[in-house]
């Protein structure tokens, strides 16, 4: 892999001379969720049981959907690349976040920074692309089931799981290069618990117009495209639920995409909250704890949706806990 680009900073006021290609390291310091002191130790433990609890769910489904013969759909094939995606995507912001809670040491370098900011954009652009192609998926299962098998076929599934990741990864790659071009000046404090990219803009003392464009070209490709495209796949499967003549018909086919349907809802309905919102002085504690939601509790949530509203899931765990209920007994 290659290294990430340095990023150079320099103190509030300071030019770089031309020709000067010299950066030296600086520390950034992240404020964090709370400057409380007595908030450290039940922020620790809440988010060490949610990381715990992710971890273990994600990792959950992902083990029944290699190992149980009943999942080895194209749905669960799917599933299980979308809870990798959020064991990524946890392990990228938490681990640091616990750290500074355990130690109080906040401090994170600027080539850290910048590595924490490029992997999460990275596995939020993939999980973005997962998303609708989850949404295909079921739409092809509903809106055309006598197609589904041939169109929706292992090749294809193999392709969109790849190109999802490959997505996400193209995409980073290309904000964060831009993003090692600027130059950025101190105080250098970012008021948030990881290396967001409205937090980290702020500190650049050099002109942003080719990022931002840049910016909101691959917003448009990587979380406006995939949104649009997964609203226009599910007001088809609506469509097509609603002309089902029985009410029996109707919940039995929704309920093959509510868990699903509940996850985007609740992923794109923070994520647009959180970029949507102006980061005033008034609200970055909001803009905070709604960041958290998105890229920390959803993740959380994610399995046990998926677990609890999910006949084929359910099925899979009992007969794992029954299989290894007999294991132990012998």
């Amino acid at each position: 892999m290659h290294a990430l680009p340095q990023v150079p900073f320099l103190p509030r006021g300071e030019r770089k001379e031309e020709g000067d290609n010299q950066t030296s390291p600086v520390e950034l310091l992240l404020l964090g969720l709370s400057n409380v002191p007595r908030l450290q130790v039940p922020l620790f433990l809440l988010s060490l049981m949610i990381y715990m609890v992710t971890m273990f769910g994600n990792l959950l489904i992902v083990a029944l959907v290699v190992t149980d013969r009943h999942l080895h759909t194209p749905m669960y094939f799917f599933l299980g690349n979308f809870s990798s995606v959020e064991i990524c995507y946890t392990s990228t912001l938490l681990p640091r976040l616990l750290a500074s809670f355990l130690t109080r040491d906040r401090t994170i370098s600027a080539q850290g920074c910048m590595a924490q900011f490029f992997f999460f954009g990275c596995f939020a652009g993939a999980e973005c692309y997962l998303l609708a192609t989850m949404s295909y998926d079921r739409y092809l299962a509903i809106c055309q089931p006598l197609l589904y098998a041939s169109l929706m076929n292992w090749k294809l599934c193999l392709q969109l799981a790849a190109g999802s990741w490959i997505a996400g990864l193209l995409m980073s790659t290309i904000v964060t290069g831009q993003f090692s071009k600027l130059q950025f000046c101190g105080p250098n404090t970012i008021d948030h618990f990881f290396c967001d990219f409205a937090p980290l803009l702020e500190l650049a003392c050099s002109d942003t117009t080719v990022l931002r464009l840049v910016t909101l070209i691959i917003c448009f490709l990587d979380v406006v495209f995939p949104f649009v495209f997964t609203l226009v796949s599910y007001i088809c499967i609506i469509a097509a639920i609603l002309r089902i003549p029985t009410t029996m018909g109707r919940q039995k086919v929704f309920s093959t995409c509510s868990s699903h349907l509940i996850v985007v809802t609740v992923f794109y309905g923070t994520l647009i909250a959180v970029y949507m919102i102006p980061r005033t002085a008034s609200l970055r504690q909001l803009n905070k704890v709604l960041s958290f939601f998105y890229t920390v509790l959803t993740p959380m949530v994610n399995p046990l949706l998926y677990s609890l509203r999910n006949r084929e899931v359910k099925e899979a765990l009992e007969n794992a806990l029954r299989k290894t209920g007999l294991e132990i007994s012998y």
